[in-house]
């Protein structure tokens, strides 16, 4: 586990400007007691590191002074820019959970900006709110936590299910995600079951990743019409919220060239905290599928956290 050393904690009184380093800083509810920036939102303590600080120092052409970039916190130890919202920093008396990664550049309403013409805030400073409340102060050291993605991929056929049949499309959904998230700085923990089509083991298995706070839960089978086809029946009454748009364009835009991909019932939607995708059984359906899911996965992962990430 990586650690992040603070070097200086700082404050400002009104926005737009520069913040003083100070000997502790208090957070609370709002962010940083007393800073120009708290409040009841999503972008409450700015941090940034030294790693970056130190590149825009020789930018600048001089020495920079920490809180000179409006940053709450200044670190060492961790390049907060290859950070990812939800990953958090732990320490023994605070805890903060990263919201948002870069802003958008204020331009001559900044300070630093202003002097140099350019800012590294917005492109490498990284934002957190308070989970827990506490005291910071320089030399302090906090635990970088990366938040881990628990995905469950579950493969309805009563033929893979009794070894009659090599389960292929489950593995594929595997192997889609691995290499979407292996370009992103964010890790996944895959758990994979093979079930036969019935609806009371489907039900145990949703149960169980709403009751656990898995991420995603992703179905492959049973989205037809065949007599054993139960996903689709099964799923959507346990679904709190429905997202009807993605299945349906799925089908607009496979349909149009191939009309048997509009005979799939599948649907999406949030089941508690967990997203549920229900994927036809074929490997060809599920590279279809995953390609249009992946676009929008991880945004509405930090919606439902409160985040508005763009």
């Amino acid at each position: 586990m990586q650690e992040i050393k603070i070097l200086s904690v700082n404050i400002s009184e009104e926005k737009g400007t520069v913040k003083k380093p100070v000997e502790e800083i208090t957070l609370n509810h709002n962010g940083v007691m007393n800073d120009a920036h708290s409040g009841p939102w999503h972008r409450q303590v700015s941090l940034l590191g030294k790693e970056s600080f130190d590149r825009f120092s020789v930018q600048a052409g001089r020495k920079l002074s920490f809180g000179e970039f409006a940053e709450n916190i200044t670190t060492h130890g961790v390049e907060l820019v290859k950070t990812s919202p939800l990953d958090r920093f732990v320490g023994e008396n605070v805890e903060l959970e990263i919201t948002q990664i870069g802003k958008e550049c204020h331009g001559t309403s900044c300070a630093i900006f202003k002097e140099v013409g350019n800012c590294v805030m917005p492109k490498e400073g990284i934002f957190a709110r308070v989970v827990k409340q506490g005291s910071i102060r320089p030399g302090d050291v906090l635990q970088y936590v990366p938040r881990v993605l628990r995905i469950q991929v579950v493969t309805l056929s009563d033929r893979a299910s009794r070894g009659q049949y090599t389960d292929r499309s489950g593995p594929r959904i595997v192997e889609i995600l691995n290499d979407h998230f292996e370009k992103r700085p964010r890790n996944i923990e895959v758990e994979t079951t093979i079930i036969p089509d019935d609806a009371a083991n489907l039900s145990v298995l949703l149960e169980k990743a709403a009751y656990e706070e898995y991420d995603v839960l992703i179905t492959t089978g049973g989205t037809g019409i065949g007599p054993r086809d139960i996903t689709v029946e099964t799923v959507k009454p346990m679904l709190d919220k429905e997202i009807p748009g993605i299945m349906e364009m799925i089908r607009v835009k496979y349909g149009a060239n191939k009309p048997n991909a509009l005979l799939s019932r599948g649907v999406a939607g949030l089941m508690s905290d967990t997203l549920v995708y229900t994927l036809p059984g074929s490997v060809k359906a599920v590279n279809e599928y995953m390609e249009e899911i992946l676009k929008t996965l991880e945004h509405l992962i930090y919606m439902r956290h409160g985040l508005d990430v763009h």
